[in-house]
């Protein structure tokens, strides 16, 4: 096997879709598998998963790869996993599994808002985030007011990909970017810290944090059990790991500082890379992935699931088009913009500005087609996508261009209106698999295969295309966008009737 072609395995676990997507050494994809799992809502504001069906997916998903890239296991140099961030997934004291608890769940927004006005700010100095919802340390501390049965239970905090880990090695280790990302560390050290702990109310929660690590660590290796299960070899080394949002960065080639990544995918995820996280609370969180290495992000849950949405309810109905994307994409193309084309707020799943915000179409009239209403969701995507990334460059960071990755990057049309309306060059990548990709790319230093990010990213990362802006609309798309803000800000009002409606209040 000396002589034999090497490969990287990287395992992209998602709220409920789990990949795995084998590479070779240049980062070009051999095999894929991916399995979509069920969430459940055992009450209003809880999202829910069966972490057994989680790893049973992953079982399979693994063994077809392997089955379908033709290869013999032992090939495969290391093994990577990214996953959603945040969400609570907990072991109890015997390592089984006690609850998981997505990254989509507001069991906890009651007690999120509280913290924050009580705790916000010491908070945002100690990790770079304030409180909210879905936030690990929220919905552990939510567990031990709510269900001090499971607390009492509990013996393991990870997030997502750490469990998928732990079922591949037996470790319970997590990585410092998923649990800077979920608050859980003092930055900028990216270190667990007691006093961090007592402030969420979690002073008695410190042996429940798994072992800490860097992302290209060796977290452990496939044992004998989970070889016959998956078809892997047993003891391939398995790195620690990512938060998806900077796998999928490194997968689209984003690594170094002054470097941008934007994902549009379900969430609107902006990101910007620097030697040092930014310290500015109007910025939502900042994660570490190793010394000198930060990503400072803001996001919300206002991109392509808006797309997602319409295509579900009014283009698929009755099974009309093949192509569904694709017709959206042609019927935008047939539009050309105006200064009086309708208006779009993508906020079907709410805004970090407000819970009670809501979507609407404005402006109608009886000339306009079904190409500008797309082409309204599109634009009011892309202008949630500018309003995050206004914010990061409020907090002193910039950059000259930016990778986009995300649904969102596969369509022809949506590229090219975010290099106009942003005014800086848009690259797409040739994967689409970012998160695989990223996690790989982690393994592969880890494993020693390559000595570095510079030259890990170099090797497997390639573009597919670059959208130059086009000068010309610059001035439509910023006069736009300042209407976009103004008329956010006229709908507060409404919104809050609408709130006040749903929960019974006149």
């Amino acid at each position: 096997m000396a002589d034999a072609k090497r490969y990287l395995l990287g395992l992209d676990a998602g709220n409920t879709v789990i990949k795995a997507v084998l590479f070779d050494l240049e980062g070009r994809q051999v095999a894929l598998h991916a399995l979509d799992g069920q969430s459940s809502t055992p009450q209003p504001g809880h999202v829910e998963r069966d972490l057994g069906e989680l790893w049973e997916n992953a079982q399979l998903a693994i063994r077809r790869c392997i089955e379908e890239a033709a290869i013999d296991p032992c090939q495969i140099a290391a093994i990577g996993c990214a996953g959603h961030g945040n969400g609570l997934y907990l072991l109890d004291r015997d390592n089984a599994p006690l609850i998981g608890i997505q990254s989509l769940d507001t069991r906890a927004a009651d007690h999120a808002a509280r913290l924050k006005v009580d705790k916000g700010e010491v908070l945002y100095e100690l990790c770079r985030q304030e409180p909210w919802p879905s936030q690990t340390p929220v919905l552990l501390a939510w567990i031990k007011e709510n269900r001090p049965d499971l607390y009492e239970r509990a013996g393991t905090v990870l997030l997502c990909k750490d469990f998928v880990t732990f079922k591949l090695t037996g470790e319970r280790v997590s990585d410092i970017s998923d649990m800077s990302g979920c608050g859980l560390t003092r930055m900028p050290e990216c270190v667990y810290d007691e006093t961090l702990l007592a402030h969420y109310g979690l002073s008695d929660a410190a042996d429940l944090l798994p072992r800490l690590i860097q992302p290209t660590d060796i977290a452990g290796r496939i044992t004998a059990e989970v070889a016959g299960e998956t078809g892997l070899a047993e003891g391939t080394p398995v790195a620690g790991g990512y938060f998806d949002v900077i796998a999928s960065a490194l997968g689209s080639g984003v690594v170094r500082n002054g470097e941008a990544s934007i994902i549009a995918g379900t969430w609107s995820v902006n990101q910007v890379f620097s030697s040092d996280p930014v310290n500015d609370r109007s910025v939502f969180m900042a994660s570490g992935f190793g010394p000198g290495r930060y990503v400072n992000i803001e996001s919300s849950a206002t991109s392509a699931a808006n797309l997602e949405w319409y295509v579900r309810e009014f283009v698929e109905r009755g099974g009309h088009h093949d192509d569904p994307f694709g017709h959206c994409n042609a019927r935008i193309a047939e539009v050309s913009p105006a200064a009086d084309d309708p208006f779009f707020h993508p906020f079907l799943y709410g805004s970090g500005q407000g819970a009670d915000f809501r979507a609407g179409f404005y402006g109608l009239a009886g000339w306009h087609t079904e190409g500008h209403l797309l082409r309204a969701l599109f634009e009011g995507v892309l202008f949630e996508h500018r309003r995050h990334i206004d914010v990061l460059m409020g907090s002193g960071v910039s950059f000259e261009r930016a990778v986009l990755s995300g649904g969102g990057s596969r369509s022809p049309v949506w590229p090219q209106m975010f290099a106009d309306c942003l005014g800086v060059p848009i690259t797409v990548a040739e994967t689409q698999e970012t998160g695989a990709l990223g996690a790989a790319i982690g393994a592969g230093i880890g494993a020693g295969v390559f000595a570095g990010y510079d030259e890990a990213v170099s090797a497997m990362t390639r573009a597919r295309q670059t959208f130059n802006p086009d000068a010309s609309l610059k001035a439509h798309f910023d006069a736009r966008y300042r209407t976009y803000l103004r008329l956010a800000e006229a709908m507060r009002p409404f919104w809050e009737e609408m709130r006040q409606a749903a929960s019974g209040r006149k």
